[in-house]
């Protein structure tokens, strides 16, 4: 787990001093992929249903895998280490976040802004966006460029991050647009599996590092329904959240001020603090791991 951290603390690190780096950032190859596995089969049969989806995200997982573990004697496991980092900075994002937030907080005027809201929504913007439109951009892109691939990193590795981000694109992308109708359900509710742990860590996370009594009060009344594979709870939580944070107007920042006229990017830069505050529990914690791993 120590050298999971040291790979995260360093693809953090290359996201914001060589930000150009982000353009690799790309799964086109994923297009063409799909594509081929499909076409060998009937246009109904099993290769453009559930066994197709397994081959589509499980061989290069399990090629990434076997790579690995053939590396992981070799040279003190560098090459290893090397390759879950790359994989790790590779899936990560495909955007970073927080520098599309700024982008969005520090716009010269309205063009600049929608602009900088298409790359936060990593899509067309809606014409008008509330202060909480912009919490749940905000909070959808912490699970999906940050959280996730983090999350499924520490658990299973490379070929865990790698799986995930193949998963969301066949899912989510428009790329994927395409796919059989039967495979792109299947990937969503994939995605959906995957995503509901990460929403739910996400959320005690977010109870700790602000308002517990609001957190939980809003998680609680969403699941009030019972329990069900939809990650809605993270954005209910992270309205009320930024709600309190809001309402305490964090004078201490210097550019609160200048927010204040705003109050849309008021919360959205408030959203992005405590994402912030969120990412940082995450790895104290896994350092707590790490340092209780090395004492025993």
């Amino acid at each position: 787990m120590s050298v999971a951290l040291i790979a995260v603390v360093l693809v953090l690190l290359a996201g914001h001093l060589a930000p150009a780096l982000a353009g690799m950032r790309h799964f086109n190859w994923l297009v063409a992929w799909r594509q081929y596995i499909v076409a060998t089969g009937a246009p109904e049969g099993a290769m453009a249903g559930r066994f197709g989806l397994f081959l589509i995200a499980g061989l290069p997982v399990l090629l990434i895998g076997l790579l690995q573990l053939g590396l992981r004697n070799v040279w003190w496991g560098v090459p290893a280490f090397v390759l879950a980092t790359l994989l790790l900075f590779w899936c990560w994002g495909p955007r970073d976040l927080d520098l599309d937030v700024d982008a969005v907080v520090d716009a010269p005027d309205a063009d600049a802004r929608r602009e900088a809201t298409a790359d936060l929504l990593h899509g067309p913007p809606p014409e008008t966006m509330d202060g909480h439109a912009w919490v749940e951009a905000v909070f959808a892109g912490a699970l999906r460029r940050w959280f996730g691939p983090l999350f499924w990193f520490l658990l299973l590795g490379a070929g865990g991050v790698l799986a995930y981000r193949i998963v969301a694109e066949l899912g989510a992308e428009t790329a994927h647009a395409d796919a059989p109708a039967a495979q792109r359900d299947d990937a969503r509710g994939l995605l959906s599996i995957m995503d509901w742990p990460v929403a739910q860590l996400m959320t005690l996370a977010l109870a700790l590092a602000a308002n517990f009594d609001a957190v939980f009060r809003a998680w609680r009344q969403w699941h009030a329904e019972g329990i069900r594979l939809d990650t809605g709870f993270l954005a209910t939580a992270a309205r009320a959240s930024v709600d309190i944070e809001v309402e305490r107007h964090d004078t201490d920042l210097p550019e609160a001020d200048a927010l204040a006229s705003t109050p849309a990017l008021l919360e959205l830069r408030d959203a992005m603090s405590l994402v912030w505050r969120m990412l940082l529990l995450w790895l104290a914690v896994v350092a707590i791991f790490v340092l209780a791993r090395l004492i025993g």
